[in-house]
């Protein structure tokens, strides 16, 4: 008899991924490593808590993060030694992780302050792709995205203010998460543009870095810029998601292999029950110039440009460059490009309406590292074209893989609203064949529901529209009839009765935000009342009643356990 292994220790994953740091010799991902012994102590230490009956969501998950973030103990440099300090407490993403199980393997290496899109700027050297060495692995966070890569760690964070969470994803294969802003907390971060900076997680598949996101989100008293859940919040892209896309003029900074690769992934999405539809995305494209070649520049030496004038040989060339620049913009040419930026957000509300989501390529190619510091300005602007826009606009996106073009890793990014996040990993799970886990809001409300309202009746779309999730089929206590009611639509009611004149019913379980949970109640047509019901696990959900004088004039169809097996019935008869 063949038995399943057991999973991995805490311990031996630890094992595993140092002897994968030897055998891969990429020191440069790297800006501070923990002693291996130290942390096989804690993840031997995490296996004893496990051993207890202790339940850690990320338990043993290895974890590199970005030398922008705080880690208790580790120096942050933000790749510039001489800006060095060393924390006492770690950032609250990480606090989170951590106390979630995860076990933080060191920081790594990144373009310095986070102002770059190559990977290249940085005094450690640059970061190599993982797949193509002579090529960049893209930045600011590429150190992280190329430890994930490299099947070193499990996930990493990284920040992204112009798409330093999903253009190093794109060059290097993996997965890139980019929330809503506020929603994952940046105190304990180094600021690159503060109104615009977000934590974001990097790992090989979507499934890994939802959960990640899942522990790190929530309000942090220390972050002023913290956001909570709308209370209406959408937890699931519906069945067949509206997809924009770009015009082929939109497209032309991509070579013919790369714009093949793209056309490709839209027919895969199509496909798997999208509908899409081509946009103008031109305003969104010249909105993301605003990052750097307008006044909001100024928001990168609000961060460190006093620490950089003080002494400006410390910074990389082109870094200081670029932030020292804005030392003397006018503060009406600030002003005056908020002012653009409100315009744009609004034109964006218009070419986005009706749509669940955006589709366009990550970046604009993969270059070699010697073009990269022959031209350091020009072709980070150019990796830039599809992000910059991105956290500027308040909007969402998830990077994902989406094959290969030039020889190189060819990725693809949805972008959603605001707080419309969980959709987006939905629409990058078609592409990644997953299953997306529990949604990523935490707020939602469980209904079941055993009528209409089931998949493939003709009041599901009250569920769908209102963003709810599917969440697997149920079957409550022996301890309830099923009712057909004269109703038009026709749907049945549950009835509560003593046992043993009950029986047990299969229905559906679906979740949705408390404010579409509202809206059902407030529309509940009589008979129906909402009230609390038995499952056959002995939990309880909230679901669909009917009251006894109703039920009394009704069919009782109970010996059939489900509305779809009576319709069926009916139907063949």
């Amino acid at each position: 008899m063949n038995r399943i292994p057991s999973p991995p220790s805490c311990a031996e994953r630890v094992t595993a991924a140092y002897r994968r740091i030897a055998e891969t010799d990429r020191p440069e991902v790297w800006i501070s490593l923990r002693e291996e012994s130290a942390v096989l102590a804690e993840a031997r230490a995490l296996d004893a808590r496990i051993a207890t009956g202790e339940e850690l969501p990320l338990a043993g998950t290895l974890v590199a993060v970005k030398d922008n973030i705080d880690v208790a103990g580790l120096p942050t440099t933000a790749a510039c030694p001489a800006y060095a300090y060393t924390p006492d407490v770690s950032a609250a993403a990480v606090l989170r992780l951590v106390a979630s199980g995860a076990i933080v393997l060191g920081k790594t290496n990144m373009d310095q302050f986070a102002t770059g899109l190559v990977g290249t700027r940085s005094p450690h050297g640059p970061v190599r792709n993982a797949l193509r060495p002579e090529k960049v692995s893209g930045g600011s966070s590429s150190g992280s995205a190329v430890a994930v890569a490299l099947g070193i760690a499990d996930v990493a964070l990284g920040t992204d203010t112009a798409g330093s969470g999903r253009v190093p994803a794109a060059l290097n294969g993996i997965v890139g998460v980019k929330p809503t802003l506020g929603l994952v907390p940046t105190s304990g971060v180094v600021p690159a543009a503060r109104s615009y900076d977000a934590v974001t997680v990097f790992a090989r598949t979507l499934t890994e870095a939802q959960l990640a996101l899942a522990q790190m989100t929530g309000p942090d008293e220390a972050d002023p810029r913290g956001r909570a859940w709308p209370e209406d919040v959408r937890l699931s892209a519906p069945p067949n998601p509206r997809i924009a896309v770009p015009r082929d003029e939109d497209l032309t900074p991509l070579s013919d292999q790369a714009r093949a690769a793209f056309h490709e992934t839209v027919k895969r999405l199509e496909h798997a029950g999208a509908h899409t539809a081509v946009i103008d995305v031109s305003p969104l494209l010249e909105a993301a110039k605003l990052l750097y070649d307008g006044a909001l520049v100024a928001e990168r030496y609000a961060a460190v440009g006093d620490f950089i004038a003080q002494d400006p040989t410390a910074a990389d060339p082109t870094v200081g460059a670029i932030i020292l620049a804005a030392a003397g913009l006018p503060a009406h040419a600030l002003v005056d490009d908020l002012e653009r930026l409100d315009g744009y957000r609004a034109t964006a509300r218009r070419i986005l309406s009706g749509f669940d989501a955006l589709l366009l390529p990550t970046t604009t190619g993969h270059p070699d590292i010697p073009a990269v510091q022959a031209d350091p300005v020009a072709i980070n602007a150019r990796l830039g074209t599809y992000t910059n826009f991105v956290n500027l606009l308040d909007l969402a996106a998830v990077a994902a893989p989406a094959g290969e073009a030039d020889g190189s890793p060819f990725g693809v990014s949805v972008i959603t609203r605001a707080f419309e996040d969980q959709v987006a990993i939905d629409i990058a799970a078609l592409l990644t064949a997953e299953q997306a886990p529990v949604p990523y809001p935490a707020n939602g409300v469980d209904l079941a529901v055993f009528g209409a309202h089931l998949r493939h009746q003709p009041l599901n779309h009250q569920l769908t529209d209102a963003g709810a999730r599917f969440r697997g089929e149920i079957r409550t206590a022996p301890a309830h009839r099923l009712i057909a009611l004269d109703t038009t639509p026709p749907k049945p009611g549950l009835l509560r009765v003593p046992p043993p004149d009950g029986a047990a019913i299969t229905g559906e379980r679906w979740t949705l935000s408390p404010a579409a949970l509202g809206h059902f109640l407030a529309a509940l047509p009589a008979p129906m009342f909402l009230g609390r019901l038995e499952l056959a696990d002995g939990s309880w959900v909230l679901g669909f009643h009917t009251d006894p004088a109703a039920a009394e004039a009704g069919t009782d169809i109970t010996a059939y356990g489900s509305w779809p097996a009576y319709l069926a019935e009916r139907a063949g008869a």
